[in-house]
């Protein structure tokens, strides 16, 4: 009696809960796997968020965890799907042995770690997903502990949406994992119907009419797609009719992950993206109809396509994320990316890992993004630059409230007009850019200026910065005046602010699979006084020696 009542309610409910008597349908774990890892798990070597543990015969759930990362990464059992794919007695012998500890260690638990929402969430849908794998063979006792825990997972999250502590978009999460447990359970209708409505209004809340997510991370996207197209799965085994918002929802998705794409596959680097998994990307998209276009034009996300000729733009034109959503947002705005084929030329530093805490907070900063910089200030407000993180976290609690979005098709060339006020608060001034992209795509010319929004503007400092894939190198020419790229195929292009002076300072980029690199930007500075307009462009070489031997033919 001292060790049940000792039990979290939401174990108590479970308890006297009649658990459903088994499973009916596994869905499908389309993550990708491999078999080798199971191999490190079943010597006692689990490596997860940067940190490896040898257990030297020890249960992972009763050792002191080395990070908080890893002690997510465990207790989520996202794991499991690499024991799976080893497809041997020893891999399901190995996985069951380890659910079994955990559902010892939790039934001696009363919160941690092991209980915080998302990680619920995620070892639910992991759960489910490797049934097969956890269940074979077990004996009764096994089966009825397991299907409890899962009881236990539902009536936890029912508990903490209805209390108000899931928030942003594990919200939407919470509910992708309770409707696919009322499908793959022997649930009563109405806790089907009841889950079915709470991801329907999610998908509402949280899905752009253009198929962004409110966050405007392209992570995001990723990571609701590689469960939701499962649930879709899910609810057709089952016969049963799912929500319209779910079908909309991913028909609107993929074409957004389109967008964001670059030539070699990777997505742009906006508002929390990092590192892209390409596996995780070519599954996605392999469920996209593959004669399907990217979206050039997404207004309610806020981003912007331009393709011509090998050259692709994608700008970041839009208003800061509500806070509930912005913990990972960036100050970017009028930020943008520019690639040639498969070749990355101005990017963002991207977001580093959540290990690195401060690097993280660097990253989400104006002067980390290819942008206009007021007086090395961010066009965001953090609430950690208020003292606020304890109760608001990361949250964004001011940033540009309007963006103006002008898309013109002229002969030859698209153009982009583009506006934000996020610098009008504190310094009375609109950013302008306008980007221009020649139709065969070998010349960027852009305008940047700084408007006055009132009568009285204090003279300000600016950096107009570029930041460069660490695979181009640059050389500065004509007395500072140009910067020379060379791009790892040879190709070459030249970079020029129409005498504006030009500096190469250091940069670092995130999101390379191999972890941080450094690498260079093109910064062009001015002062209020001086000059509020900069010039320049973006052109390839050839490019620009014809344009040269064009003119000094008409002079002769």
């Amino acid at each position: 009696m001292r060790r049940i009542t000792s039990l979290p309610y939401s174990a108590l409910a479970a308890l006297r809960a009649n658990p459903p008597e088994r499973l009916l349908i596994a869905p499908q774990d389309i993550r990708t796997t491999d078999a080798t890892i199971a191999s490190e798990i079943y010597s006692g070597y689990f490596a997860f968020a940067g940190k490896g543990v040898n257990l030297h015969g020890r249960s992972p759930f009763e050792i002191e965890s080395p990070s908080l990362g890893w002690s997510r990464a465990l207790n989520s059992f996202g794991w499991l799907r690499h024991l799976r794919a080893a497809d041997t007695a020893l891999a399901r012998a190995n996985a069951r042995a380890l659910v079994d500890d955990f559902l010892t260690a939790a039934e001696k638990s009363n919160g941690g770690v092991a209980w915080e929402p998302r990680v619920v969430v995620r070892r639910t849908l992991s759960f489910l997903s490797q049934s097969p794998i956890i269940l074979e063979s077990a004996d009764r006792a096994f089966y009825r502990r397991f299907m409890r825990a899962l009881t236990r997972a539902q009536i936890f999250l029912e508990r903490q949406i209805a209390a108000g502590q899931v928030t942003g978009e594990e919200r939407l999460f919470a509910a992708i994992g309770l409707a696919e447990l009322s499908l793959c359970m022997q649930a009563s209708g109405s806790a089907q119907r009841r889950s079915t409505r709470l991801l329907a209004e999610e998908l509402d809340r949280q899905i752009r009419p253009d198929g962004g997510h409110i966050s405007r991370n392209p992570n995001t996207l990723v990571r609701l797609l590689v469960d939701l197209l499962p649930l879709r799965q899910a609810y057709a085994a089952r016969a049963v009719s799912p929500p319209p918002q779910l079908l909309n929802a991913i028909d609107r998705m993929l074409p957004m992950l389109r967008m964001l794409r670059h030539g070699d596959g990777t997505l742009a680097l906006f508002n929390g993206m990092g590192i892209t998994a390409p596996d995780i990307l070519a599954t996605l998209l392999a469920y996209d109809d593959p004669r399907a276009k990217p979206l050039f034009n997404a207004p309610h996300s806020g981003y912007q396509r331009v393709e011509a000729g090998p050259s692709l733009l994608i700008v970041d034109a839009g208003k800061a994320p509500p806070p509930e959503f912005s913990s990972l947002a960036h100050a970017g705005c009028l930020s943008f990316e520019f690639s040639v084929g498969p070749q990355r030329l101005v990017v963002n530093c991207g977001a580093p890992d959540a290990n690195r805490t401060a690097a993280r907070r660097a990253a989400r900063a104006t002067a980390a993004h290819s942008t206009l910089v007021i007086d090395d200030t961010s066009s965001c407000r953090f609430a950690r630059q208020k003292g606020l993180e304890a109760y608001l976290g990361d949250e964004i609690l001011a940033g540009p409230t309007q963006v103006a979005i002008e898309r013109q098709a002229l002969p030859m060339r698209t153009r982009l007009l583009l506006a934000h006020d996020g610098y009008r608060p504190r310094f009375k001034l609109i950013h302008e850019r306008r980007l221009t992209l020649s139709a065969d795509g070998m010349r960027l010319e852009g305008e940047d200026r700084l408007k006055a929004a009132s009568e009285k503007v204090a003279p300000r400092p600016f950096a107009l910065r570029f930041h460069i894939h660490p695979s181009v190198s640059l050389q500065v020419v004509l007395a500072g005046r140009a910067v020379l790229l060379d791009l790892p195929d040879k190709s070459r292009w030249v970079f020029s602010a129409h005498d504006h002076p030009i500096e190469i300072e250091e940069s670092i980029f995130f999101a390379s699979a191999d972890g941080p690199r450094p690498c260079e930007q093109i910064v062009v500075r001015g002062h209020m006084d001086q000059a509020a307009q900069i010039a320049w462009s973006l052109r390839h070489l050839e490019e620009d020696h014809a344009e040269r031997s064009e003119a000094e033919a008409e002079r002769a």
